[in-house]
């Protein structure tokens, strides 16, 4: 009795459970062939109890005939197999004719000769799953669809920078696969630097909160192409980053018609040069950066000589070719901060930024860039087939007032092409007559010291150095131009024009032939071979290639003392290149060749490059020595300099000294070498 009320127990504990659960459930017994399906299961195809067919009734009738034999075959397959269990998916009718699909488990009783004798199970009702499973195929396979079919370059990667999607556009973009990509970095697919790159961007990606959008160039079969890249983090729902997503669009198509509407725009369709459009744009912000730096620049314009004529002799197209090889000659010979541009018709123009705080070294520059323009532009040009001549009529003007509008500035130097065309045309002027006139005689000064290099007259004078007890040590070689109309001209006049114009090379060769030479009579007369000669070295002499091979074959020819020479440099030749220029200085040092500082205090000596520097002697420039008695100042100075050079066992010059006072109050700070008026101006030896 009570286990039969513990099997009654049992039995009500299931029903309970079923009637709960969403699954029908069932139960045949194979030796009688009883078969029991659960009110559930019943319900799933809607039907009540009083609907319900007999439980004998043949359960496979509600199998969709698609799949009953399916069914059938497989459930026999699982009962005369060694199967504890069994599990199928089929779809079954409803009483309303629609389909559902369900997921039926069943569980197999068997004999101790493994023969089934009953078989129960459950049946679930899957059809809302099945349906979203659908969906999401058919979602992923439009995505999938439109992911390859998409022309973009779409790909993800995970936070390691792995691949672990991309279309067949990225995969282009790389010339491979999409399979060979995935799970693979950058840096296993494209070059090193081009893989940090891209790395980087995905980092500054996953480090945002906003999409990272930018352009990037890559080639794409052989030809470059520009790409807009979005990238952007994704997140997982707690907000951890997964990885970035990343999309680029090919917008070479687009970039190169913006290019051409902006070439349209900005710029002339026959020379390629700046149009008056974009010149104007540029002088306006060439305006206001000199107003910003106090540096002058300065307009050229450019015409022609002539060019009507070509055009009716020749025809337009000759005069075409013309104007497009005076753009080309052009941009060759300014500087590549300079902007060039044609106004229209044979009219070009020339913007200079950048020359300079002084006006008439402004001037000066500008005039040698139009001189340089004239000289080019009067080459033989190559018109069909032969050679053409062509000359230019130059106008310049500078300006560095933001209150001048843009078109008086052009207006000025269109007046001043005019002056150079009503001159004879194939000149230069400036609109501003005092400029013309600094340019003129800078010109005048120019070819006059050609000449003078030409025909030798320039001359030496000689200065001397004396020690403690006055007695000459030496002199210092000064060279001095006698012109044959203008008299003795300064050095301070034509040594600057011999730096800027390259002639400082035959002089500066000319001065230390000429030193040497007298080093060797000296050397001859016992009475005189004690005695140094200094020449001063320019910063172009001195980076010169050949400066030591050069000096050493003077040397050699003339037969002086080496150690007799002695070579002045300034603080300013330290500022630039000091590691050539302390090796020259070095090659020169072994064959016995002295080297002095000149003007020291001036300028910008590092102490670390000093005592590198193989020099004997240091010259105090005489700005120190000129109020020495007046200005403790330069009292300290001088002081200063005098026991630098006693730490560095290096003799000192005192240069301008002319009272007996200066001299008096050096030697007691302990000066032992002076020069200056006191002792001797500058002169001829004889």
């Amino acid at each position: 009795m009570e286990a039969q009320r513990a099997l009654k127990r049992g039995e009500e504990r299931l029903q309970l459970m079923l009637q709960g659960s969403n699954d029908g459930a069932w139960d045949w017994n194979l030796e009688t062939g009883e078969v029991y399906f659960s009110p559930r299961w019943w319900g799933m195809l809607g039907m009540r109890n009083q609907e319900r067919p007999p439980g004998n009734a043949l359960w496979t009738e509600f199998i969709h005939p698609h799949d009953a034999l399916r069914v059938d075959t497989e459930i026999a397959e699982a009962l005369t197999e060694d199967r504890r269990s069994f599990e199928l998916e089929f779809r079954m009718l409803h009483r309303d004719g629609s389909v559902l699909t369900v997921l039926d488990r069943g569980f197999i009783v068997r004999d101790e000769n493994q023969r089934a004798i009953r078989v129960s199970g459950t049946l679930t009702d899957i059809s809302a799953r099945k349906r979203l499973e659908q969906r999401l195929e058919q979602s992923e396979a439009s995505l999938s669809a439109f992911f390859e079919a998409i022309p973009d370059c779409v790909w993800f990667k995970d936070t390691e920078g792995r691949y672990v999607l991309c279309n067949p556009g990225k995969a282009r973009v790389y010339g491979t696969t999409v399979e060979w990509m995935l799970g693979k970095t950058d840096f296993e697919l494209v070059p090193a630097e081009e893989a940090r790159a891209y790395r980087e961007t995905d980092l500054r990606a996953l480090r945002s909160t906003a999409p990272l959008v930018y352009e990037e160039s890559d080639q794409v079969l052989g030809a470059n192409r520009v790409f807009e890249v979005v990238k952007r983090a994704v997140h997982d729902h707690s907000g951890h980053p997964m990885g970035v997503l990343g999309v680029a669009r090919d917008i070479t198509e687009r970039k190169q018609a913006e290019a051409q509407i902006e070439r349209l725009a900005f710029y002339d369709p026959l020379t390629h040069l700046c149009n008056r459009r974009l010149f104007q744009d540029r002088l306006e912000q060439a305006q206001a950066n000199s107003v910003r730096s106090g540096q002058w620049a300065a307009v050229c314009f450019i015409d022609l000589d002539n060019f009507k004529d070509l055009n009716d002799t020749l025809g337009h197209d000759t005069g075409d070719e013309l104007l497009r090889q005076v753009g080309e000659r052009l941009q060759q010979v300014v500087r590549e901060q300079d902007t060039v541009a044609r106004l229209g018709g044979d009219e070009f123009v020339v913007l200079f930024e950048q020359l300079g705080m002084e006006a008439d070294a402004a001037a000066l520059y500008a005039n040698n860039i139009g001189q340089k323009i004239l000289s080019v532009l009067n080459q033989p040009y190559r018109l069909l087939g032969a050679q053409h001549h062509n000359t230019p009529s130059i106008g310049l003007t500078l300006f560095r007032d933001h209150n001048e509008r843009i078109e008086d500035i052009l207006k000025r130097a269109d007046l001043a092409m005019y002056q150079s065309k009503s001159a004879g045309r194939n000149t230069v002027r400036f609109f501003d007559p005092n400029m013309q006139a600094v340019v003129m005689a800078r010109s005048a000064l120019e070819r006059d010291l050609r000449q003078a290099v030409a025909v030798g007259e320039l001359v030496l004078y000689y200065q001397p150095v004396v020690d403690a007890e006055q007695r000459v040590t030496g002199y210092e070689a000064l060279v001095r131009w006698r012109h044959p109309e203008r008299g003795m001209v300064s050095p301070a006049e034509f040594i600057p024009v011999a730096e800027q114009t390259g002639l400082i090379l035959p002089i500066g060769q000319w001065v230390l032939g000429a030193a040497c030479e007298q080093l060797a009579r000296w050397a001859a007369d016992p009475t005189r071979a004690h005695l140094t000669l200094a020449v001063n070295l320019s910063a172009r002499q001195l980076r010169h290639n050949d400066f030591v091979p050069d000096l050493l074959a003077v040397i050699e020819r003339s037969g002086a003392v080496a150690g007799r020479l002695k070579l002045e440099l300034t603080e300013s030749l330290l500022l630039h290149d000091i590691e050539e220029t302390i090796l020259k200085m070095q090659q020169l040092a072994d064959r016995g060749i002295c080297f002095a500082l000149d003007d020291f205090g001036t300028g910008y000596s590092s102490l670390s490059y000093l005592k590198r520097l193989p020099l004997s002697q240091l010259k105090i420039d005489q700005s120190f020595v000129r109020d020495l008695l007046t200005d403790p100042n330069d009292a300290a100075i001088a002081r200063t300099i005098l026991q630098l050079a006693q730490s560095l066992d290096l003799d000192v010059v005192a240069e301008g000294v002319e009272t007996e006072g200066q001299r008096q109050v050096l030697r007691d700070m302990g000066c032992k070498a002076f020069q200056g008026y006191l002792f001797g101006r500058p002169a001829p030896l004889e």
